[in-house]
């Protein structure tokens, strides 16, 4: 099968998008199929050919931390389509390239299929301000609703998102289909045993030093600032722990934050690690021994699978779309408060100095569902649905 894919982000840009765009390319390539990505190009202003990346110029937008918006009158995308032939198109976005797809589609006379990736919403003060907020969202609804009336196959990466669509009037049929993580990847028995003892050393971590990671975008919409409140409470109810904060990414907030370690008068627990490479974010994960996100944006939980394969004691502020991912008590914890965080963390340091890895073992088993090759086959149904009723 031939299959062309369209998204606004792709690696090495560091986000949820980019990298289920990344993990759906790289299993069908796996199995055989023929792919060409079409996204922004953030490297410079010309097209840019790479393998079967087709990289489209834009204008930065800078108050959405480094989004580019490519032209949607591009003729040589087009052309680049034609030679290629594919049999149905794939868009992951809305904006921009999406545009682009749909005009292909349109052009091309091919089968469509669409991802509803992200909460766009959670979004929209990026651009408003809290300016007409409500004017925002009214005008973002009706815009999917139309979008997703138009593909003849479509996908949300969860519940959530599926409900979402609902709520917003769309009446056809959701596939919902999890982005699917090779979790081989994450396992630490993949990872050079130097990996770890070399970046505590680059961040003067010391071995015997609880770390609690957070990992991703430093924005608003993730809810850092939160996970430092509750990361102040714990070191207050246990001052003689040893502990450290490790927050890995780049984002619009990362100043915000900085200022804030130092009025919890915690800034000598947190490390700012930076980004990292999205090739090197399984070496990241091993500098923790819990991961922790408070974030409310999220539509599938990548990351928080990601740090179970990793053999982290997860920490999760309590969202019902996680439900499937994490079980209270079981795979990982669920907080809502400061208090509730403070005592829970407590409970997964006891289980880390005893050596107890129940918790991380169940963790294992209760994210088999999300593997690639069970995504790869969700992914397959839909698409072959759609060619059959297009046929």
């Amino acid at each position: 099968m031939r299959i062309a894919l369209f998204t606004d982000t792709y690696v090495p840009e560091i986000n949820g998008v980019a990298m289920s765009c990344k993990s759906l390319h790289d299993i069908l390539v796996a199995h055989g199929h023929q792919v060409l990505v079409v996204t922004s190009n953030p490297f410079g202003d010309d097209f840019m050919m790479d393998n079967d990346v087709y990289r489209l110029p834009g204008a930065e937008l800078k108050k959405v931390y480094g989004y580019r918006m490519a032209n949607i009158f591009n003729r040589n995308a087009i052309n680049v389509l034609r030679k290629f032939e594919p049999d149905l198109i794939h868009i992951q976005t809305e904006y921009s390239v999406g545009i682009i797809g749909l005009m292909a589609v349109q052009l091309l006379k091919i089968p469509m299929v669409y991802t509803y990736h992200t909460m766009i919403e959670d979004y929209t003060y990026y651009l408003t301000h809290g300016h007409f907020d409500r004017l925002a969202k009214f005008f973002i609804r009706r815009y999917f609703k139309m979008y997703a009336q138009l593909a003849d196959g479509f996908i949300t990466p969860s519940s959530k998102t599926k409900d979402y669509m609902r709520n917003i009037g769309y009446d056809k049929y959701c596939n919902v289909v999890p982005t699917g993580i090779d979790f081989s990847r994450f396992n630490p028995g993949n990872i050079s045993p130097n990996i770890k003892p070399e970046l505590r050393h680059k961040f003067n971590i010391d071995d015997d030093t609880f770390t609690v990671l957070s990992l991703g975008r430093i924005a608003a919409e993730k809810s850092i600032d939160f996970s430092m409140k509750c990361y102040a409470k714990f070191i207050e109810n246990h001052p003689d722990i040893k502990t450290k904060m490790i927050i890995v990414g780049k984002g619009p907030a990362e100043d915000e934050l900085k200022q804030l370690a130092k009025d919890l008068n915690i800034a000598d627990k947190v490390i700012f690690a930076g980004p990292c490479d999205p090739k090197e974010v399984q070496n990241y994960y091993t500098l923790g021994d819990a991961f922790v996100s408070a974030s409310l944006s999220e539509t599938q939980g990548l990351t928080y699978m990601e740090a179970m394969a990793s053999r982290l004691y997860v920490m999760a502020r309590y969202d019902h779309n996680l439900l499937d991912v994490v079980k209270d008590g079981v795979t990982g914890y669920f907080f809502e408060n400061e208090e509730e965080f403070s005592n829970k963390l407590y409970l997964a340091y006891q289980s880390f100095k005893n050596y107890d890895t129940k918790m991380l073992d169940d963790a294992i088993i209760g994210i088999e569902q999300y593997s690639i090759e069970t995504f790869y086959n969700s992914i397959m149904k839909t698409y072959k649905h759609v060619l059959k009723i297009n046929w």
